[in-house]
């Protein structure tokens, strides 16, 4: 492998097959609800995260134990991670995020969580939680960065700034949590130079794990109408284009961060472009007979 591959790592650290469970908490984010902003991110469409079985009106511990039947048939012997991913899973009291939590840990094949949230969203108190959850279950916390262009971040609504998202991501790894992190390949002005000197920024932060994504136009959401209006701001790949930058970001990346992921996949009734086509193991096998073909590997240019 000429990358560092996350899930090679999670088989090997639990002996067998890991799997995640999408959950639904009913969460919120702060520049939805007004403490930031209305409106939410420019690109976001939650429709696209969540499963059938994966409903607020649920309770937690019952989308646990659906999905684990849902995927059971396939893996009996595999293990679960419990993935809290739609909006911002740390947004909320504590005394109610860790009665989640723990909901969600109560089932015996779940040996773990992953936690997806905004990185001015996690407190001092709700990371010493995590410290003390990491030391008897697998923890992950995944903070969206998206960009580290803070004009770009305010193009996007994100409402918060890179600075904010390399303190929490400190903060976070220094308590010996695990730390993972998302961006958006390909958002609106952002020229290819501006994109490869993203590898560069996050090579420099103690991340466990990275999750690339394409930019995608989605239904229903303020950049398919920004794009309607102002298409030349938009540099939409297609999967040629898009696995020759991602090689050329993997050459710039610290080789110990592991990749989650290349791509994500919106439903097909939600997306407008790019449709490739393409599911996401396709994608890394491409990804793979690329770097291959280029003979190089992740990390031959990080300094």
């Amino acid at each position: 492998m000429s990358y560092n591959d996350y899930t090679s790592i999670l088989k090997q650290k639990f002996a067998g097959r890991v799997q995640k469970i999408l959950v639904n908490a009913g969460f919120t984010c702060p520049n939805r609800d007004g403490a930031k902003g209305t409106g939410g991110c420019t690109y976001c469409n939650n429709q696209t995260f969540s499963p059938e079985y994966c409903r607020p009106q649920k309770p937690v511990g019952e989308q646990v134990a659906e999905g684990i039947r849902f995927f059971h048939h396939k893996y009996e012997a595999q293990q679960y991670l419990v993935y809290f991913q739609s909006y911002t899973n740390t947004y909320g009291d504590i005394s109610h995020l860790i009665k989640l939590y723990e909901e969600a840990l109560a089932h015996p094949k779940v040996i773990g969580l992953a936690i997806g949230t905004r990185p001015d969203c996690v407190s001092d108190e709700l990371l010493d939680y995590f410290a003390g959850l990491a030391k008897r279950k697998y923890l992950m916390i995944e903070y969206g960065i998206e960009s580290t262009n803070d004009e770009t971040l305010h193009f996007i609504n994100r409402g918060h700034t890179y600075a904010e998202a390399e303190n929490a991501i400190f903060r976070t790894a220094e308590r010996g949590i695990s730390v993972g992190a998302h961006l958006i390949l390909g958002l609106p002005n952002e020229s290819r130079e501006m994109i490869l000197s993203h590898a560069e920024k996050v090579s420099r932060l103690p991340l466990t794990a990275l999750k690339l994504h394409q930019l995608q136009l989605v239904k229903g959401t303020q950049m398919a109408a920004q794009y309607a209006e102002k298409p030349e701001i938009f540099r939409l790949y297609n999967v040629e284009e898009y696995i020759d930058l991602v090689i050329d970001f993997l050459e710039r990346l610290n080789p110990a961060i592991a990749i989650e992921r290349f791509v994500s996949q919106s439903p097909k009734e939600l997306l407008i472009a790019p449709d490739w086509g393409v599911k996401n193991f396709e994608f890394a096998d491409k990804i793979q007979k690329r770097l291959t073909a280029r003979d190089t590997y992740q990390g031959r240019l990080y300094a």
